[in-house]
């Protein structure tokens, strides 16, 4: 666009802030926009009363550029009337990184300066982050308000208003925007989840035999047998049968052992035989996973295999803080996702082992006297 372009629109964009009484205008110099009104004395400045005077954006002229000056026009005509302008936000640095556009950018930079940027932190920053950033309006300047209508977007009490919650405070922060989101972030938690209709080992071990593929079967296998995230099974040790060393992952090196170590022979898990296929990051080999279960037909997702391996720990009687650990995640985090998943028969299975138990306490001898 072409200055010529760019001086009729800044006519209505003056008009319109002439009809709000802004008192503040918009002019162009070069390929830059100021604004020009009555100002106070900058500091410093032998003036005793305002007077006209003009204002540096550091905005190109252009249509981008436009929006963002009308809005800075208002602030600083709403700052003027309430008598709280000063001129510290545009004496020494520039009018830049304004848009939503531009912060997302610049929070990105920043987040990866505090961490190694590699396919774990990728899929973090992509997953929790920027799906919830990119749905901000681009070319808009950052706002506490546009901020506040993106979180009200989503539906209150759920996992997604919960992250919404936590990136917004998380810009707002790094902006330094004065908010704090998070009494919008509702009360979600996985015991509010419902619970999924988890397949019987049983059914998991007949399903391995009706997979044709050698290298999915492995695959399967080894899930069910260990319950580990899909994308885990590219990066498993074998050396201590019947434990299984994750090497890496989304949460780095640990050890598993078996709920079923007869599944280690059921499952051949000795013969690894992985499939070639590659991935970018943790995610991209979990989806693999997931689209060879569909494709051979497996009922349940990957994850389900991991679910039942969870509950299996707890019926087989595993101290909750070492499941977590083997599934690599926190006692918290364990006990919220997988306790309130025990149906009755996962009871009735953990009764009957008790019933079953020698030493189980009896109850008081009848007396008769």
């Amino acid at each position: 666009m072409t200055q010529n372009d760019i001086d009729p629109k800044i006519s209505q964009a003056n008009g319109r802030l002439r009809s709000a009484k802004v008192g503040i205008s918009i002019e162009r110099k070069g390929d830059r926009l100021y604004l020009r009104g009555i100002l106070p004395p900058k500091p410093n400045s032998q003036a005793l009363n305002h007077y006209q005077q003009r204002l540096a954006l550091n905005i190109h002229a252009n249509p981008r550029g436009l929006k963002l000056a009308e809005a800075e026009a208002r602030k600083v005509g709403a700052l003027l009337d309430c008598k709280e302008f000063t001129w510290s936000p545009y004496s020494k640095q520039a009018f830049k990184s304004v848009t939503c556009g531009d912060w997302v950018e610049k929070f990105e930079k920043d987040y990866f300066v505090k961490r190694d940027r590699n396919p774990k932190t990728e899929t973090t920053w992509r997953k929790n982050y920027y799906e919830v950033l990119k749905r901000l309006p681009v070319e808009e300047p950052l706002s506490i308000e546009i901020l506040k209508n993106l979180l009200l977007s989503t539906k209150p009490d759920t996992r997604s208003r919960q992250n919404y919650a936590m990136v917004c405070n998380s810009l707002a922060k790094f902006a330094n925007l004065n908010t704090n989101f998070s009494l919008y972030s509702g009360n979600y938690s996985p015991r509010k989840a419902t619970p999924r209709d988890l397949p019987t080992d049983e059914a998991i071990q007949d399903c391995y035999h009706k997979i044709s593929n050698p290298s999915w079967q492995w695959v399967y296998g080894v899930i069910a047998t260990y319950g580990i995230r899909p994308h885990e099974v590219f990066y498993l040790d074998f050396e201590d049968l019947p434990i299984a060393t994750v090497t890496d992952g989304k949460t780095g090196a640990r050890r598993v052992w078996a709920c079923y170590p007869e599944w280690i022979e059921t499952f051949q898990i000795k013969n690894v035989c992985l499939p070639a296929v590659t991935g970018k990051a943790n995610v991209n080999l979990g989806e693999r996973v997931s689209k060879a279960f569909k494709r051979y037909g497996v009922p349940f997702a990957p994850y389900d295999l991991r679910h039942c391996w969870a509950v299996r720990s707890l019926e087989f009687g595993l101290d909750i803080s070492l499941a977590a650990q083997q599934m690599g995640h926190s006692a918290k985090v364990h006990s919220d996702l997988y306790h309130h998943w025990i149906s009755d028969r996962h009871h009735q299975k953990a009764y009957d082992l008790l019933m079953q138990r020698s030493d189980r306490p009896k109850p008081p001898s009848i007396r008769h006297d």
